[in-house]
């Protein structure tokens, strides 16, 4: 079954309480994540249908940012490529790029101080296609962000903050 993509941030919220997490008030990382990967297996109406194209991807992204006080977050992000926007008849036209957010910010804690100090921001975007391909590299990329003792300790941590956001990037 595909969801519209227009309900994406709905349908998330919904599995995010499905799994004792509160989209706005997240105190369980790990909870916040099974509820992440179950979203990522849902087939979504509305994107790009290019074979091979980077239509729906994934990614983890840590790191301090303005817009959150300076403090330490950390965002699981489905980025989707719209293609039932526009005028395409337009010779230029391209899909859209749309992210969906759940973002965390924590506060400053010992084990999180050098959460900023990595070379590595995030773990790269993952297109595989839903099913044992996107579970597989669901695996690889919490294996990826793992490697980091900064965000190990923030996957323990209660977050400060949270939130769910879903707009346009392009």
């Amino acid at each position: 079954m595909h969801i519209p993509w227009r309900t994406s941030l709905d349908a998330f919220a919904e599995i995010m309480r499905r799994h004792g997490v509160d989209p706005d008030t997240v105190t369980d990382v790990e909870a916040a994540w099974g509820a992440f990967a179950e979203f990522l297996q849902l087939d979504i109406a509305g994107i790009d249908p290019t074979p091979d194209s980077d239509a729906d991807g994934f990614i983890i992204q840590w790191g301090r940012r303005s817009w959150s006080d300076n403090r330490l977050i950390l965002t699981f992000t489905r980025q989707l490529a719209i293609a039932d926007v526009g005028d395409r008849d337009d010779p230029y036209w391209q899909p859209e790029l749309w992210q969906l957010d759940l973002e965390m910010a924590f506060d400053d804690e010992a084990d999180l101080i050098g959460l900023d100090s990595f070379d590595v921001h995030d773990t790269g975007f993952e297109f595989a296609p839903t099913g044992p391909l996107r579970a597989a590299a669901l695996a690889d990329t919490w294996a990826t962000a793992q490697q980091h003792a900064s965000v190990r300790a923030a996957w323990i941590t209660a977050p400060a903050s949270s939130g769910l956001s879903f707009e346009s990037v392009c």
